[in-house]
């Protein structure tokens, strides 16, 4: 018997880090934002997650998904289960118009998904998996050479969860919340390609690799619920800074972006405490590490006028230190000098060579925090601004000839 072509995708999507947060939904169902938010596309050479997808063309059993591994279930009505119908939706719209099109819209698939960082870590898994997701799935489908957009299937990574649609961009990305009640205005837009700004760098602090106590979603609702702040937060303030944010980084004005990403990450966190009752993502150690960078910035400014490192937190405690090329390797010094790393907690991939008993900037406090146990900081990433969801070829597939997982946790 011949063997069945096999229509087979697998593509990689990255981490984005937003420096204008979102934080509330005005649709819970269709993960409508209350306020726009913008971010920065980190690189998938440190940071991404790798999907396959492939149409079971002999039609046997159902939509199977594989994590890491470990098989998940996709529920119905589930956020998974959603983007799949969208995305069979426009495949079937391509079917339509042209009758010499195999039917990979009938077909049930197989999709392997794997991150190379850990999951609900308060490093952005969701937004890279999803987005990995629809990447793969509108390949699989041949959807943008039949003239879908990438911000139309920002639409739909966003209702698998939210800040996946800005993963669906490299550089530069805004989330424009939109007005519509159905979202379909609500999709992630590009502010500046890398190339715009390609010198931006992350250092991302893991200060606990653990699941956070209160997920986002319940959290965000909880705070839409009780925080008088946040309506403030999303009247008055996000708006203007949203401008602001793009113009600094289309005028490639480091100490705007920097001013407006840590006032915002600070406001989250405030907004998060005038939650009833209060949710605490930040920890003592992530304090420690804002004490730092203010110091690192005061003497900057004092010395040669312009600021050299940004701060911001997430739904967690980790603290992402966005810093200009120029200026990695003496944020890096002082960084580890403060908390201690093992070349396997750091391995430099960047080959910095930063030293951290080099002397500490003239006029800096040495004792603006105590120097850190190793561990306290468990590792640190150091990454950069990079592009979108990436095609592979199929030697970098995760299924094997029968459709299954390659690696399956047994």
């Amino acid at each position: 018997m011949a063997a069945h072509h096999v229509y087979e995708a697998t593509c990689t999507a990255p981490v984005n880090i937003a420096v204008v947060k979102y934080w509330g939904k005005r649709s819970t169902s269709l993960i409508l934002p209350t306020n726009s938010s913008l971010s920065v596309t980190l690189s998938q050479d440190h940071l991404r997650s790798l999907t396959t997808a492939r149409c079971m063309v002999d039609g046997q059993g159902t939509d199977r998904l594989w994590l890491n591994g470990e098989e998940e279930e996709i529920k119905a009505g589930g956020r998974t289960a959603r983007c799949l119908e969208e995305m069979r939706a426009m495949r079937q719209e391509v079917e339509a118009k042209n009758a010499s099109l195999p039917k990979l819209s009938s077909y049930p698939v197989h999709i392997a998904s794997e991150n190379n960082f850990p999951t609900a870590a308060g490093l952005a898994s969701s937004a890279s998996g999803l987005s990995a997701l629809i990447a793969t799935l509108s390949t699989l489908y041949d959807l943008p050479s039949n003239g879908v957009s990438t911000s139309s299937l920002s639409r739909i990574a966003r209702q698998g969860s939210g800040s996946a649609c800005r993963s669906m961009f490299g550089g530069y990305v805004a989330w424009e919340m939109g007005a519509r009640e159905d979202g379909s205005d609500s999709v992630a837009v590009e502010v500046a390609p890398k190339e715009h700004w390609p010198d931006m760098h992350a250092l991302i602090l893991v200060v606990s690799d653990a699941k956070k106590g209160t997920p986002s979603t319940a959290g965000m609702q909880r705070t839409v619920a009780t925080s008088a702040l946040l309506q403030h937060r999303i009247e008055h303030v996000v708006p203007a800074r949203m401008e602001r944010m793009s113009a600094a980084i289309q005028a490639r004005d480091f100490d705007a972006f920097a001013k407006e990403t840590m006032a915002d990450s600070n406001q989250f966190h405030a907004v998060c405490l005038d939650t009833e009752p209060p949710i605490f993502y930040m920890n003592d150690v992530s304090r420690a590490i804002i004490q730092l960078v203010t110091e690192l910035n005061r003497v900057s400014l004092e010395k040669e006028g312009r600021l050299v490192a940004a701060y911001t937190y997430d739904a967690g405690p980790n603290a992402v230190l966005y810093v200009q090329e120029k200026d990695v390797k003496s944020v890096l010094e002082v960084v580890l000098r403060y908390f201690p790393q093992s070349t396997t907690s750091f391995p430099d991939p960047f080959q910095t060579q930063a030293d951290p008993s080099t002397a500490l900037p003239e006029g800096f406090n040495a004792r603006v925090i105590p120097v850190h146990s190793e561990g306290s900081v468990s590792r640190i990433i150091h990454t950069q601004v990079g592009d979108g969801p990436r095609v592979l070829g199929q030697e970098e597939s995760l299924l094997g000839e029968d459709g299954m997982p390659k690696q399956l946790k047994r």
